[in-house]
């Protein structure tokens, strides 16, 4: 079978979704099934330096086709990912394709892509990727709503089928009114990389005592990862325990320095450290180094992040907001607590303050990653969903 996926960008540092959608083609292409990738050269705010409007081999291999993305001085259409060029390839060859797997909406690429395949009558199925979690509906909720009322709409509601990473994502399908069937699948983990000594190097680098515990934020700068709260929380227990606090990730200029002055307010700049976007050896440095992994989301999808901590054996810290928190709490891999500030200093002191505790969740944490986020695993039962839609067998709605 021939897939397309058709992504609006793959750059890193879009974050999770982005992640998710080159790896699931990875994964997919290990197993044997012609995945290709039709994307923007979109690098938030800037532009990959890719060829454009022929396909390349991008990331070991990945068949991508990059179309340029149009950046204008009006926001709303920089934000809708404008590729003028994709219109005219797609239209003349989406239907040499058995399946299109379009992932997320509100975004040209993504709604011209079920449009068209509607009008060629070719096979789609969407992944919202969070999109319709109520946190993400309701920012810019108007808007998004006429958008969804005069375009995605019909496109949500002709799909074959709609990916949900997560049951809360299902759940959050039925309650916008969507009536086509979903189905369940997790996201996966990425192959881990051994770094045997990541704790001692981590220190080293960052300038800190082997005796200090290391709380990980690892995630895009942004006001849905309620990043405030955290810092809040720091600032109470830096005034009765030891550790440093590592901030990893990058965002809009202006919430980073929102997020910098606010740590310098509360006199936390000597227990943290901003390293930056980090990916590959340096990402697998934080993650193996780290003793805590937090992430006080308004919302969140599947959290790929937090899987691959979980896959490195840190014990997690989550709001119910991460829809994978009903795993963390069911494996004892962490704690799942509510977006009050008394409740987190309280989840990350309990941790702190016991290397055996952080431990046991660590060890439960990678049992839950080795056994349900296998990428090989949820290939094959991809591309099995993927076979019975070209072959019109019916899919349940959960």
């Amino acid at each position: 079978m021939k897939i397309l996926h058709i992504i609006p960008s793959i750059t890193l540092l879009g974050g999770g979704s982005n992640v998710a959608a080159i790896n699931i083609v990875k994964a997919l292409r290990i197993a044997s099934i012609d995945a290709e990738i039709v994307t923007t050269n979109d690098n938030f705010g800037t532009v990959l330096d890719v060829p454009v409007n022929r396909w390349i081999e991008y990331d070991q291999g990945l068949p991508v086709l990059f179309f340029s993305k149009i950046y204008t001085g009006i926001k709303f259409i920089s934000e809708y990912t404008l590729a003028l060029d994709y219109h005219n390839w797609l239209w003349n060859n989406i239907e040499n394709y058995d399946l299109v797997h379009i992932h997320s909406f509100f975004s040209y690429l993504c709604t011209l892509g079920a449009i068209i395949a509607r009008l060629k009558k070719v096979k789609y199925i969407i992944s919202p990727h969070g999109q319709l979690d109520s946190w993400v509906i309701n920012q810019k909720k108007i808007k998004k709503m006429v958008y969804y009322t005069l375009l995605e709409q019909q496109n949500l509601e002709n799909a074959s089928a709609i990916y949900c990473t997560t049951n809360q994502e299902a759940q959050d399908v039925k309650n916008f009114g969507i009536k086509s069937p979903t189905f369940i699948l997790p996201l996966g983990v990425t192959p881990l990389v051994d770094l045997p000594d990541a704790k001692i190097n981590i220190r080293t680098i960052y300038h800190i005592a082997s005796n200090i515990p290391i709380v990980l934020f690892m995630s895009r700068f942004h006001p849905k990862k309620h990043m405030e709260l955290l810092l809040y929380a720091a600032h109470n227990l830096a005034k009765r325990h030891n550790f440093h606090l590592i901030l990893a990730g990058s965002g809009n200029p202006e919430y980073e320095q929102y997020i910098f002055n606010l740590v310098l307010s509360l006199n936390l700049n000597e227990v943290t450290t901003f390293s930056g976007f980090v990916h590959g050896e340096n990402k697998t440095l934080l993650l193996q180094g780290a003793d805590i992994f937090v992430l006080p989301s308004y919302g969140e999808n599947f959290a790929i992040t937090v899987a691959e901590a979980m896959a490195y054996g840190l014990p997690v810290i989550v709001t119910p907001e991460v829809q994978i928190s009903p795993e963390i709490e069911a494996n004892k891999t962490g704690i799942v607590v509510s977006g009050k500030l008394e409740a987190w200093v309280q989840a990350i002191e309990k941790l702190l303050i016991s290397e055996e505790l952080r431990t046991e969740m660590g060890e439960n944490g990678r049992l839950l990653a080795r056994t349900k986020y296998d990428w090989d695993v949820i290939a094959k039962e991809l591309s099995i969903i993927y076979q019975d839609i070209i072959d019109n067998k019916p899919l349940a709605s959960l």
